[in-house]
């Protein structure tokens, strides 16, 4: 009996080692992020919008070969299915239907350089030079806010964008704004500890804005030069919570008062349109100045950068397009439309 007694508890224990073992794994994939010293070319990154946009304009050029409305139709179709937006599709048409009234597209082959041509201007407006850069960047400290619904990948943006300013020789103070989860909390300290950044954080359930005080106050005494705060992901139909980002601006501005100096919501391009609707609502109670663009290299509908500047004109800073610290990329027009269309 005894010896029985012995075997079951041995057997229990150690299938309470394999499950903690288990456990430790996942998490510990769940929380990797590599390194990579030779990144991918933007375009082998956007491979799937491109050929789902490219491809498919190549294929409708081949098949129709003359310039007639139906052509256009079906190029219209083809943009929305890349999630360009219903707005920036028309317009878009319309400027093409505009060069067709004067001649200046000769045959369906012409077609692709002037729908490049229309789409980049489209998406520099407003930027000088390709790219959106992060303003104030000499404030000390400087401060970034992000924002997102839930699994969009905001604490990876944060982690790939401390990462960035480390390696830089910035000192950089995460605050884990985040109390609703305790999983949160832990996530965002591993990351401070795998990036070299510090920590402001406090026991699940806290205040959001009372960690955020004592994280302002830090990064001040102790003059850090970057913060990046993580906050709760929340779904953007829910009033009290967008309410709860206004109180945290508020916090921060008692204590940096020009601060935050971006305010960024995280979106997953592969929502596609929802997209849209997540910046107009965030933007209402928050004043974004950018957004940061993620998976992108895994989906078809790369469009939505085309449909989100052009409807909301809130310009997309940052895109991850992998799962390396060099995959999060500053935005830039040309090197987008190049990938898409070259």
């Amino acid at each position: 009996m005894d010896s029985n007694i012995i075997i079951y508890s041995a057997v229990a224990l150690f299938i309470v080692f394999a499950v903690i073992s288990i456990i430790l794994i996942i998490r510990k994939k769940n929380n990797k992020i590599t390194v990579s010293s030779q990144p991918e070319s933007l375009k082998l990154k956007l491979a799937k919008t491109k050929n789902g946009l490219l491809g498919k304009l190549a294929e409708l050029v081949n098949l129709r070969g003359k310039v007639d409305a139906e052509l256009i139709d079906d190029l219209e179709e083809i943009l929305l299915q890349a999630d360009v937006g219903v707005k920036a599709s028309f317009d878009i048409i319309e400027s093409l239907k505009e060069e067709i009234r004067l001649n200046k597209i000769a045959s369906a082959a012409n077609i692709q350089a002037y729908l490049e041509e229309i789409i980049r201007k489209l998406l520099l407006k407003d930027y000088a030079d390709g790219t959106d850069h992060f303003k104030n960047l000499d404030s000390r400290p400087f401060v970034v806010l992000f924002t997102g619904v839930n699994g969009v990948g905001k604490t990876t943006t944060i982690a790939k964008l401390a990462k960035r300013f480390t390696n830089a020789g910035k000192s950089v103070l995460m605050i884990a704004a985040d109390t609703f989860r305790a999983a949160a909390i832990d996530q965002l300290a591993i990351w401070a500890d795998r990036t070299g950044a510090d920590i402001m954080k406090q026991q699940e359930g806290s205040d959001p804005s009372s960690v955020v005080y004592d994280g302002m106050m830090k990064a001040v005494n102790k003059k850090f030069d970057v913060v990046l705060i993580d906050t709760a992901g929340r779904q953007h139909t829910k009033i009290n919570l967008m309410n709860e980002l206004s109180k945290i601006k508020r916090t921060i501005k008692k204590i940096v008062p020009d601060a935050p100096h971006e305010t960024l919501l995280v979106v997953d391009a592969t929502t596609g349109q929802n997209a849209v609707t997540q910046a107009e609502l965030f933007n209402k109670a928050t004043d974004l100045t950018g957004l940061v663009l993620t998976k992108l290299d895994g989906t078809a509908k790369g469009g939505i950068v085309i449909g989100i500047k052009h409807q909301l004109d809130i310009p997309v800073k940052l895109i991850g397009v992998g799962e390396t610290y060099n995959d999060l990329r500053n935005f830039d027009v040309n090197e987008f439309v190049e990938a898409i269309f070259e």
